[in-house]
């Protein structure tokens, strides 16, 4: 992992085509602002890994009663 310091009003880029730059500080908290293309996805990584544990839900979920509806169609054969 690299580690930077930055102040406001600093920035860094990566991969030439995506700027984090410092907005502000206050207390424990920065806010920064992000500029990337649209096609390049941002997200908060809690948000991110949230919904890929409703996605794995989902799939079990589906699949349970995919299992369901399999071994009552052949019960009733």
């Amino acid at each position: 992992m690299l580690v930077l310091a930055r102040k406001i009003g600093q920035s860094i880029v990566i991969n030439d085509n995506v700027e984090v730059l410092v907005i502000e500080v206050r207390g424990d908290q920065v806010r920064l602002g992000i500029d990337a293309p649209r096609t390049i996805p941002v997200h908060r990584k809690e948000l991110l890994e949230q919904i890929r544990a409703e996605n794995v839900q989902a799939a079990a979920k589906a699949d349970l009663d995919s299992v369901s509806k399999a071994i009552s169609e052949l019960s009733s054969d």
